[in-house]
């Protein structure tokens, strides 16, 4: 089968390391079901795979890609929940928590192989390409804000860097649920297009807000945290879950334990969460923002659009 797979590790042109071309086909598993992809999008993680990070040579080749839609056995539309090990099903209950294409080979190729459990009924009011945007950065978004941080509407926060994919699914989901959302970015076009989205104010990197806010969605790090710390009230909440910039340092600890900031890590969500999320879709009408859509063959090209930073929303990969 089709499929773009890490062959290598490449750290200055990850996708330098990408290689489309044939595959073995997924091995059937008990408990496990292989679901013909029809759009699969790109994250960061793809990225940080190609040059090493989370990903170890022992397993290479590795077909990349966290997220998928498509056709199950059945003949149903699904989308995937792509945490593999974190309730047990399909792998027994000792299994650490890992994401496709860390162990077990990704959604970069015609099919892919998953615990059933992890397949959820794409709504029809999506797309393939739009449901394959969810189970990553929006699911990532979606948990920040409503669990981690916990905000309500009428809450404030402000988000990082807008233009990627987890940005852009912060903002518009916090501006549909209510939120008085901020956001930042170095591109003027990027935040006229976050005030389109819904934010209240789109500002340059470290300007001062006009309040300080509940909450913070970090995931650019070294570049924005101290203007994260600095932009939060006292008691509020980062979230945060990617480091695009790097560790920061200093860490701005003072101003955490004073100010009580509390600090919570995600990493996606649970398959509860993307029911939720899949749900808030519908019943808002909202939608994912694509940035563009390739075809498979065109992967490297579409990593080096999602490495470059000029995109705004999701790219994503149509398959099949």
């Amino acid at each position: 089968m089709l499929a773009a797979y890490a062959q290598r590790f490449c750290a200055e042109d990850p996708a330098d390391g990408l290689k489309v071309g044939d595959r073995p086909q997924p091995e059937a598993r008990e408990n496990w079901a292989t679901v013909e992809v029809r759009a699969a999008s790109v994250n960061h993680h793809d990225i940080w795979s190609l040059q090493g990070v989370g990903l170890v040579a022992a397993n290479l080749p590795m077909i990349l890609g966290t997220d998928a839609a498509g056709i199950a056995p059945d003949g149903t539309e699904v989308i995937l929940h792509s945490v593999i090990g974190a309730d047990g099903h399909g792998v027994g209950p000792r299994e650490s928590r890992s994401l496709l294409s860390e162990h077990y080979q990704g959604t970069f190729a015609e099919r892919v192989s998953v615990p059933t459990a992890n397949l959820l009924p794409k709504p029809a009011a999506l797309s393939f390409e739009e449901a394959a945007c969810l189970p990553t950065a929006w699911l990532t978004a979606y948990r920040m804000l409503f669990v981690a941080a916990g905000l309500r509407p009428g809450n404030s926060v402000l988000i990082q860097g807008a233009g990627g994919g987890l940005a852009s699914a912060a903002i518009a989901l916090g501006a549909a649920a209510g939120l008085e959302v901020y956001a930042t970015s170095r591109s003027p076009q990027k935040r006229e297009r976050a005030v389109a989205l819904g934010a209240a104010g789109a500002f340059e990197p470290g300007a001062r807000l006009p309040q300080r806010v509940d909450a913070v969605i970090e995931s650019v790090g070294k570049a924005t945290w101290a203007h994260s710390v600095a932009s939060v009230r006292a008691g509020g909440t980062i979230a945060l879950a990617g480091l695009t910039s790097g560790d920061p340092e200093p860490a701005s600890l003072t101003r955490v334990f004073f100010q009580e900031i509390r600090i919570q890590g995600v990493t996606m969500g649970t398959r509860d969460d993307l029911a939720a999320l899949l749900s808030f879709m519908v019943r808002t009408g909202l939608r994912p923002i694509i940035d563009s859509v390739m075809p498979l063959q065109q992967a490297a090209d579409a990593m080096r659009r999602v490495a470059s930073g000029d995109h705004f929303g999701k790219v994503v990969l149509r398959i099949g």
